[in-house]
């Protein structure tokens, strides 16, 4: 039997699936019917600790995307198992992304590029690396969290990647908060929660 709705976590450099799943811990009571999951992204992190969806070692702005589109078949090939497990391989619109950091960049990058036509995407902390030849699902909605005094991605990137989403005509949504970091707070918890729910 399949799940009513379903939200995957997709965590940062260097960190773990089991990081983001305090989110489930506070989320259930508004979602009851909704099963999580947080997987480890595919590959151990290039310092020794955690896992990465990429390597961002000696990374730059113009090898970033680069990287990304490397990343795409181990990013999907994660999403479809867990998916084709949940059984809504064909009720996509019941399921969500939630993402931080590098989990946030590859969130942006299935939407961008159309492979993941997800009900809805949260993204904490993160940026749109846009592909070439845009094509995003305008059925899914958006909601970037970004901390105003993030010293690893400036919350321009979300400023931006709002800006370039909707110019693609996607329903986005942006919250800044102010004097907080490269982090997840749980004011921005309650309202992706809430969001969400």
């Amino acid at each position: 039997m399949s799940a009513p709705s379903l939200v995957i976590f997709l965590h940062g450099f260097g960190s773990s699936g089991a990081d983001l799943m305090g989110l489930a811990n506070l989320w259930r009571a508004q979602m009851p019917d909704t099963r999580f999951a947080s997987p480890d992204a595919p590959f151990p992190g290039v310092y020794g600790s955690g896992r990465q969806w990429f390597s961002v070692a000696g990374v730059t702005e113009t090898d970033r995307a680069s990287r990304v589109l490397g990343a795409r078949a181990g990013f999907d090939s994660t999403l479809s198992a867990i998916i084709h497990e949940h059984g809504l391989a064909d009720r996509l619109d019941r399921v969500a992304l939630v993402g931080f950091s590098q989990g946030t960049i590859m969130a942006l990058d299935a939407l961008a590029s159309g492979r993941w036509p997800m009900g809805k995407i949260v993204g904490f902390s993160g940026r749109l690396v846009a592909p070439e030849n845009a094509r995003p699902s305008l059925a899914t909605r958006m909601l970037l969290i970004h901390g105003e005094a993030d010293p690893v991605i400036p919350a321009s990137e979300s400023v931006d990647a709002a800006k370039g989403l909707r110019a693609w005509g996607v329903d986005t949504e942006l919250v800044l908060q102010p004097g907080v970091g490269h982090q997840i707070t749980r004011e921005g918890a309650d309202i992706a929660g809430r969001w969400l729910a």
